[in-house]
């Protein structure tokens, strides 16, 4: 029998940019998820880091790739890392979140900062980052 992974990417877009600051295999949902958690809380906690403009990813920080962590975010305003912080610590969201990935629906969280039109989402999937799930 063959076991299905699980991938997760965290993404931002600004107007018609977008890039991906990370991703991750697991091999199951669980994992996903706290890898996906631990993301919203670092992009949360690190609000106000640096001095970027444009695309407001602060690509100054560099990390080993064995932390496997996203790129860190220069968010202008609060609206996106409170977000992240609630998602990520709210019980309620994290059981429909893990539900919908058991039941093989993509899992799809989005933050914006709407001082600076910036979306950032994080994302988790049964199969692999070669392959996303999601629409």
């Amino acid at each position: 029998m063959t076991r299905t992974g699980y991938a997760a990417e965290v993404t931002v877009t600004h107007g018609l940019r977008y890039a991906s600051l990370g991703e991750v295999s697991a091999p199951n949902r669980r994992l996903v998820l706290r890898w996906l958690r631990r993301q919203a809380l670092r992009l949360a906690d690190g609000h106000g880091y640096g001095h970027g403009h444009g695309f407001a990813v602060a690509a100054d920080v560099l990390r080993p790739a064995a932390t496997r962590d996203v790129r860190p975010v220069v968010f202008h305003g609060s609206d996106a890392p409170e977000g992240l912080r609630a998602w990520a610590t709210d019980h309620e969201r994290q059981d429909d979140a893990i539900r919908a990935l058991e039941a093989g629906f993509p899992l799809l969280f989005t933050v914006v900062d709407p001082a600076v039109g910036l979306s950032l989402t994080l994302a988790g999937w049964r199969g692999s980052p070669a392959d996303p799930a999601v629409p």
